[in-house]
């Protein structure tokens, strides 16, 4: 019986806001997210953004949510609902523009948890949380060059709206997609 009982915690998988105790893991998968955007030729996240005190800003606004795996943080997304400055102006257009909205925004993966289809699940349950809220529009934005972040919007029903641009003095142009439920 206790095999079995650790065997389901172990394949446990679910979402649940941040915790200030999850800090040091949350940006152990951030650092391995810029890594990987690093080698992927990205400029994403190569200034020295997302920081520490960003995160601590998601926690304290209850905008931070990780994703486990067993007793593990597999990931961690900021989820915002409200107007985001940045996608005020587009270059192309959404979809919805009447309803409110909520913008998912720093997603991360442990490099011990990639490549696994884990990622789907994390963003279903992003949009099984919205939807319970009443919020069914979102939308997400990633570089150019973030083919992964590209595919799992599509994979996850969010259409490609055009760019928007964020505060990144290199390279400010962001492929923007929305998902309208």
């Amino acid at each position: 019986m206790k095999e079995n009982s650790w065997s389901w915690v172990k394949m446990q998988k679910y979402t649940r806001l941040a915790t200030k105790n999850d800090i040091s893991n949350i940006m152990l998968s951030i650092d391995d997210a810029i890594a990987f955007l690093k080698q992927s030729g990205s400029t994403q996240w190569q200034n020295g953004y997302p920081n520490q005190k960003v995160i601590e800003e998601d926690i304290a606004n209850k905008n931070g949510y990780v994703f486990v795996v067993g007793n593990q943080i597999a990931s961690y997304a900021a989820v915002i609902e409200g107007i985001e400055p940045t996608y005020q102006k587009i270059d192309g257009s959404w979809h919805n523009e009447r309803d409110p909205y909520a913008t998912t925004h720093r997603i991360c993966f442990s490099s011990n948890y990639q490549g696994q289809g884990l990622a789907k699940i994390f963003i279903s349950n992003i949009v099984s949380l919205e939807l319970s809220r009443g919020i069914r529009n979102l939308r997400v934005d990633t570089h150019r060059l973030n083919i992964p972040m590209q595919t799992l919007a599509e994979h996850n029903g969010f259409k490609y709206r055009g760019i928007i641009q964020c505060n990144d003095e290199v390279d400010p142009d962001r492929s923007a997609y929305e998902l309208n439920l």
